[in-house]
């Protein structure tokens, strides 16, 4: 299947051009602004699927909308017509179609020519009226408002947020294109005339500045979003692809001594905390035992021994732990326990806890093994 793509290197035309080939479709056809225009008939005549995804939002002068998102189209389908190409044409429109203004009336007019187009000749057209579109790729202080705030705070720079209670809806990338793919199987959601992307989320302009604000603190805090919230997991994703690429790292606190140290990685509110441990060789740590708090050992490098001591008893458990054999190691309550380093090289290990650290209830109890 040959698969046209106008628009190629916006947003939307980078995102799918890499999808299209990531499911194996290696015969696409990249129209841009920087193409060849004579190439345009000579793709027209080959293309059985047309994904149609220029246009322009934001022109310097407001007739480029219409000589562009109407004018454009008119040409693409005039070229169809030329070579009686009935291959499907997938369009991508806007919300804003709905609206009297300069850009929402170039949009509609493309509808409708789209839809003359396919009473005229009998092809098949698609008009996708996408909603707030965010992900990676996308381009700040252009047509989104996510990446405009993801470039901003990632960078420390102010966000205007005119209205706190405006309501957006947004649309992520990754769902735009897996309902691409599903019309290009001949099999698009549909509402009367128009296709959609159905999932969409809502949310107000104040809460998506917070959002995102607090996605900076957490690499201070050590914590991590709501992976459980399918928005916030989107949010986050685009919020990392604009990080300045001086700043993917960032420091953590190492909290040493002349036994090794104890580093605090990841926490979260709702599935405890992730540490790094280090045992300089001979050296024994831990010795305590919890009521409630429970946590997994896992030895990757050096070798040892972790041994428990139910409370109450005498008998001595011991598991022998090395990084040639990863095995994870779980430290029940009311056995009070200790690691030791057996090896001649530093013993690191990945240490879980079902709960941040509260210093004020850190239900932690001192008592050898």
């Amino acid at each position: 299947m040959k698969i046209l793509v106008t628009g190629s290197q916006g947003f939307i035309g980078k995102n799918l051009l890499s999808e299209l080939k990531n499911n194996g479709y290696i015969d696409v056809l990249e129209y841009s602004r920087e193409t060849n225009e004579e190439l345009l008939d000579e793709y027209c005549r080959k293309a059985d699927f047309v994904f149609h995804l220029a246009g322009v939002n934001r022109p310097k002068d407001e007739k480029e909308f219409m000589k562009q998102n109407f004018g454009f189209t008119s040409k693409l389908l005039g070229k169809l017509k030329k070579h009686n190409n009935k291959a499907t044409v997938l369009i991508t429109s806007s919300i804003q179609a709905e609206r009297n203004n300069a850009y929402g009336k170039s949009k509609k007019a493309g509808e409708e020519l789209l839809f003359e187009y396919s009473r005229e000749t009998g092809a098949r057209v698609l008009v996708y009226r996408l909603k707030n579109l965010f992900g990676k790729w996308s381009k700040p202080n252009y047509n989104t408002v996510v990446a405009t705030f993801c470039y901003n705070i990632s960078r420390g720079l102010e966000v205007q947020v005119n209205n706190e209670e405006t309501k957006l809806e947004l649309c992520y990338i990754d769902d735009v294109l897996e309902e691409f793919l599903r019309a290009l199987n001949n099999n698009p959601t549909k509402e009367d005339r128009y296709c959609i992307v159905p999932e969409t989320y809502n949310i107000k302009l104040g809460k998506l500045a917070e959002i995102i604000k607090k996605f900076e603190e957490d690499r201070t805090t050590l914590s991590i979003p709501n992976m459980n919230d399918q928005l916030t997991k989107k949010l986050y994703s685009t919020y990392l692809s604009f990080l300045p690429e001086d700043k993917f790292s960032y420091d953590l606190k190492m909290n040493k001594n002349n036994k090794g140290s104890f580093t605090e990685f990841i926490k979260t509110p709702d599935r405890g905390q992730v540490s790094v441990n280090i045992s300089k060789p001979g050296i024994t740590k831990g010795e305590h035992w919890h009521h409630t708090k429970n946590e997994k050992f896992l030895v990757v490098s050096g070798k040892g021994v972790i041994r428990f001591r139910r409370v109450g008893s005498e008998e001595i458990i011991e598991y022998y732990v090395n990084g040639e054999k990863l095995e994870v190691v779980d430290i029940p309550p009311g056995y009070t326990h200790n690691i030791e380093n057996l090896g001649e090289i530093d013993m690191v290990a990945i240490m879980w806890a079902n709960e941040r650290f509260d210093p004020e209830n850190p239900d932690t109890y001192y008592m050898e093994v």
